[in-house]
C-alpha cells in the first residue's frame, strides 16, 4: 500500500462536495476511480494532490499521515497529477517543461541548458517519444504532450500519478501507446490512479476501482470481480437497460440526400479524404455514421456543412431541393447544422456566457435596431435552457465554468434557436459521464419525434447500436456498407470498419 486516504470529507458555500470517502493505492496496480459529473472525484483528487485542503479526514503515505499545503508538498512528496487540461506552457521547449521552477544550475546560477536537455531526452526515450527536448510544446500532438506530463512526473520520483481523463482527447493510436505506458509503469512499481468516463477502458487497464456518488463513497473492488452493468448500476444507481436504447422511428419524407461527395486532400488533390460517399436521410430519423480513425467521418460533417468548398465536390438535396454550401452560414440559413466533435474549441466560446453563446447563432432574433436586446436574448435562451435542462445558475453563467454535459446542451441550445431541420452531431457524448449520456439520447429522441433529422457520428459502437436508426460504415474514406437497425450487430459494422474489408 502507498496512499491510503480515511474519512475524507470537504465542503465549499451551500455544497458538501465529499462525504467520508475512502481509497487504497497499492504500487504497480492502476486504481479507476468512477463516478459522474459531480460524483466529487475531482475534489477528491485536488485534495491528494494538495490543491484543498481537506475538512475532515487523513491522507497517509506509506502508512504514515500527511498533510499537504500546496501542490508542491505533494510532488515533492511523490503525488503527481496530470490534469484533463493539460498543464503544459505551449512557448517552452519539452524540456524546459519537463523541469519547469526546478532548472538544473551551473555553477554561475546559469541554467543548465544542456544537462536539462540530456536528462529531458532521456525520460522520453524511456517512455519511447522519440523526439528533440528543445522542441516547444505546442507543436505536439496531444498525446505526446501527455507523455511529457509524464516524463514530468517520472522526473519528480512521482511513486502516485493520477490520470484525470486522459484519453478523452487523443486517438486510438495514442491510446494504444498510452496503455503500454501504462503498463511499463506498473511494472516499474508506480501507483496510478485513474479518472475515466470510458468504461470499456477498464478490462484493459483496470486492476482495482471505487466508485463515488454524491461525494459519498459507494463500492471499492477488484476490476476483475464487477460487470460493467454493476459499475453504471453502482454509479447512477440505475441498471445500464435503463440509460440506453430508443425504441426507433417510423421513415418519413426524405430531408437530406447525398449523392458522391468527395473532399480531396489540402496537400494533394489527387487523393481523397472523402470519396464518393452517398446516403439518405429522413426526417424524424437518427443515421449513424461509424468509422475507425482516419476513415473520414468528421471530414464528412465539415464538407456538407460548408467548411471546404474550394475541395469538395458531389451533389446534395435538402427536403428535395439541390443545394451546395460555400460557407456554414448558407448552411445554417438552409437548416443544416454542425455541433463539433470538439466542443470548447469549435463549438463555444468559454469567456462569454451561456446567453451569449446560445443566441450566438441566431443575433438577428435577439437585436433591436441594430443592437443586443438583452431582454429578447434571455426570453429566447431562457425557453432553451428550460427545455434542454440546462443546469445553470444563471443565463449569465460563462459557458467555461459548466460541467461537459451542459456545455454540449448550450452547443445544442445555439442550433436549435435556429430552427434547423438536419443536426449534425460529431461525438456529441465525448467526454461527458452517463447519466450526460443518458440526457443527450434523451433530447435526440425529442428533436427526432418533433421531424428533425439527425446524423451521429459516434466511436462508441454501443451507443451507435442503441440510439441509430440505421448505421453507415465508413473506411478510408469510403462508404463500405449500411445497416438497417433490426440487422446491425457490433461484428458485422467492425468488419465492415476494417480496411481490409474495403478493398
Amino acid at each position: 500500500m502507498v496512499l491510503e486516504a480515511k474519512g475524507i470529507s470537504k465542503s465549499f458555500p451551500g455544497v458538501k462536495a465529499l462525504d467520508d470517502v475512502r481509497l487504497t493505492v497499492r504500487a504497480g496496480r492502476l486504481h479507476a476511480l468512477l463516478g459522474e459529473n459531480g460524483a466529487g472525484k475531482s475534489t477528491f483528487i485536488n485534495i491528494l494532490a494538495g490543491v484543498f485542503a481537506p475538512d475532515a479526514g487523513e491522507v497517509l503515505l506509506d502508512g504514515r499521515p500527511v498533510v499537504f499545503r500546496n501542490p508542491g508538498q505533494a510532488r515533492d512528496a511523490g503525488i503527481a497529477i496530470i490534469h484533463q487540461e493539460l498543464n503544459l506552457v505551449p512557448q517552452l521547449s519539452v524540456a524546459q517543461n519537463i523541469y519547469l521552477g526546478r532548472e538544473p544550475l551551473t555553477r554561475t546560477g546559469l541554467t543548465d541548458d544542456g544537462r536539462m536537455n540530456r536528462e529531458a531526452g532521456a525520460w522520453l526515450h524511456r517512455l519511447k517519444l522519440e523526439i528533440d527536448p528543445r522542441t516547444p510544446v505546442g507543436r505536439l500532438r496531444v498525446g505526446q504532450q501527455q507523455v511529457v506530463e509524464i516524463a514530468k512526473a517520472l522526473s519528480l520520483n512521482a511513486r502516485v500519478i493520477i490520470m484525470d481523463e486522459p484519453t478523452s482527447a487523443i486517438t486510438e493510436q495514442e491510446v494504444a501507446v498510452l496503455f503500454q505506458l501504462i503498463a511499463q509503469l506498473k511494472q516499474d512499481g508506480v501507483a496510478i490512479i485513474y479518472i475515466t468516463h470510458k468504461l470499456d477502458e477498464l478490462s484493459a487497464i483496470a486492476d482495482d476501482l471505487t466508485v463515488l456518488r454524491d461525494g459519498r463513497f459507494i463500492d471499492s473492488r477488484p476490476a476483475r470481480e464487477i460487470s460493467r452493468d454493476e459499475i453504471v448500476r453502482l454509479m447512477v444507481g440505475r441498471s445500464l437497460s435503463d440509460l440506453y436504447g430508443r425504441k426507433g422511428s417510423e421513415p418519413r419524407e426524405e430531408v437530406l440526400r447525398v449523392e458522391d461527395l468527395s473532399l480531396a486532400q489540402a496537400e494533394r488533390a489527387s487523393e481523397f479524404v472523402v470519396r464518393n460517399v452517398s446516403f439518405q436521410l429522413h426526417c424524424g430519423e437518427v443515421l449513424g455514421l461509424f468509422g475507425l480513425m482516419g476513415a473520414g467521418r468528421t471530414e464528412l460533417l465539415e464538407t456538407l456543412f460548408g467548411l471546404h468548398p474550394l475541395r469538395s465536390s458531389g451533389r446534395v438535396y435538402l427536403a428535395g431541393q439541390p443545394v451546395w454550401f460555400d460557407s456554414p452560414r448558407r448552411a445554417i440559413d438552409a437548416g443544416l447544422v454542425l455541433a463539433p466533435e470538439d466542443r470548447k474549441r469549435e463549438g463555444l466560446l468559454l469567456s462569454l456566457s451561456v446567453a451569449a453563446n446560445a443566441s450566438l447563432a441566431c443575433l438577428e432574433q435577439t437585436e433591436r435596431f441594430g443592437l443586443l436586446n438583452a431582454s429578447r436574448e434571455a426570453e429566447l435562451v431562457g425557453q432553451f435552457v428550460q427545455r434542454l435542462r440546462i443546469k445553470t445558475p444563471s443565463l449569465g453563467r460563462l459557458t467555461r465554468f459548466l460541467s461537459g454535459g451542459n456545455q454540449q446542451k448550450v452547443v445544442l441550445a445555439k442550433w436549435l434557436t435556429t430552427r434547423p431541420r438536419v443536426l449534425l452531431l460529431d461525438e456529441p457524448t465525448r467526454g461527458i459521464d452517463i447519466a450526460a449520456k443518458r440526457e443527450i439520447y434523451e433530447l435526440i429522441d425529442e428533436l427526432v419525434a418533433g421531424g428533425l433529422g439527425v446524423v451521429l457520428v459516434s466511436s462508441e459502437l454501443s451507443e451507435l447500436l442503441a440510439v441509430a436508426d440505421r448505421i453507415v460504415v465508413m473506411c478510408e474514406g469510403r462508404k463500405t456498407a449500411e445497416f438497417p437497425r433490426a440487422q446491425a450487430t457490433g461484428e458485422k459494422i467492425l468488419k465492415a470498419a476494417l480496411p481490409t474489408s474495403a478493398d
